[in-house]
């Protein structure tokens, strides 16, 4: 199946299903494949298309487009699907940048936007909109987990670090949320910055005794590159999108230890997933990381409901999609109403696996059933 590896940029695929009706399903997917975090975009789109592949049926076509994580192109992307090839559906979106530049104008022209990944507060809560579905999160929901985790496990005086733009502001507000302590200080750093001596400098003259940051992609590799030869001696926590396997296997000795909290986990008991990891490796050749899951899942509640409806009848379709009547790789999933999963996030710790190399396991709950707090201002 190493042919499923293959998908290239503008690829028209049609996965084999069998329809409540006969017409033509298009998905438009706007992901980054191309340049700084481009992984996240290449297991969000191969997770999906693994699902599509194992679906059975015939009446979808999946095209797909690069973003280059560039928020221009996407909304360009996003409209040439919609003008031009008439899609039913978007998805793909990995940063929320992004998301904010073509979900809010996708839903109003009445396509469907159902999310694999970002999570933006103003799409949880005042933007919140009928044709919009997240699969993955809300942006707060890992970083609040781990704020709870972190307080019941004692530690009083944490540091934070964050990118500035919007799932990093979401992310340090979803921490403090349910930690409800005091934080030594709050650091924001540039997007793509990959020269993190300044930070590491200031964190090292505070007082802090625990470090919580969210650097996804390459930036958290070269952040814990750099932790690692500053000497300085601090717990270090964070989600999982900066210690997915991916990332922890780039950044090497430096993660072994470090908690995280994710939503999935390849270890997860339950057959969905243990179906999932098994063929995600046999496709791919590589294990699966949380974007995959994410993707996959997607996939899954897409074809969930087109077994009820057709989103030409949008009403019945977007019942459907609010049923969420899919086996879930995570195990428990259902949506709130503005949504956004209600779902436990887990506890992971990085540990040297067998070959040697950084692994993830898994530790437990952090947090069961966590909704976002933004659903109480979503006025559907």
């Amino acid at each position: 199946m190493k042919r499923l590896a293959s998908l290239g940029l503008g690829l028209l695929m049609t996965a084999s299903m069998t329809a409540v009706q006969a017409d033509e399903v298009r998905i438009g997917m706007i992901t980054t494949l191309s340049g700084g975090g481009s992984h996240l975009g290449v297991d969000v789109r191969d997770g999906f298309m693994l699902a599509m592949e194992r679906s059975g049926r015939n009446d979808v076509r999946v095209l797909i487009q690069d973003d280059a994580n560039r928020p221009d192109l996407a909304r360009s992307l996003s409209n040439e699907f919609m003008q031009r090839d008439n899609v039913d559906i978007l998805t793909g979106i990995i940063w929320s940048n992004l998301a904010m530049a073509v979900v809010p104008a996708a839903v109003r022209q009445g396509t469907f936007y159902i999310s694999p990944n970002a999570g933006p507060s103003d799409l949880a809560g005042r933007m919140c909109h009928e044709n919009y579905f997240n699969v993955a999160y809300q942006n707060d929901n890992l970083h609040g987990a781990m704020g709870a985790y972190m307080r019941e496990q004692g530690f009083e005086r944490p540091i934070l670090l964050a990118p500035n733009y919007p799932a990093g502001t979401d992310a340090l507000a979803g921490f403090k949320h349910l930690y409800e302590g005091e934080v030594v200080d709050e650091i924001y750093t540039q997007m793509g910055q990959t020269d993190y001596a300044a930070e590491i400098a200031r964190i090292r003259a505070s007082d802090a005794d625990s470090l919580f940051f969210f650097l996804p992609g390459g930036m958290g590799i070269s952040f814990m590159k750099q932790w690692e030869n500053s000497g300085v001696d601090l717990p270090v926590f964070g989600a999982a999108f900066s210690f997915d396997e991916t990332i922890i296997k780039a950044v090497g000795s430096a993660a072994i230890g470090a908690m995280n909290t994710s939503l999935w986990a390849y270890d997860l008991d339950n057959e969905a997933n243990h179906t999932f990891v098994e063929a995600f490796r046999e496709a791919y050749g590589r294990m699966p990381t949380l974007y995959a899951a994410q993707g996959y899942d997607t996939a899954n509640l897409i074809l969930s409901a087109l077994e009820k409806a057709h989103p030409s009848d949008q009403d019945a379709f977007r019942e459907a999609l609010r049923e969420a009547d899919f086996d879930t790789v995570r195990g428990k999933f259902r949506f709130g109403p503005n949504h956004h999963p209600i779902q436990d996030i887990h506890v992971r710790e990085v540990v040297e696996g067998d070959d040697g190399q950084p692994t993830n396991r898994l530790v437990g709950i952090a947090v069961e059933d966590i909704q976002d707090i933004y659903h109480e201002q979503c006025q559907m």
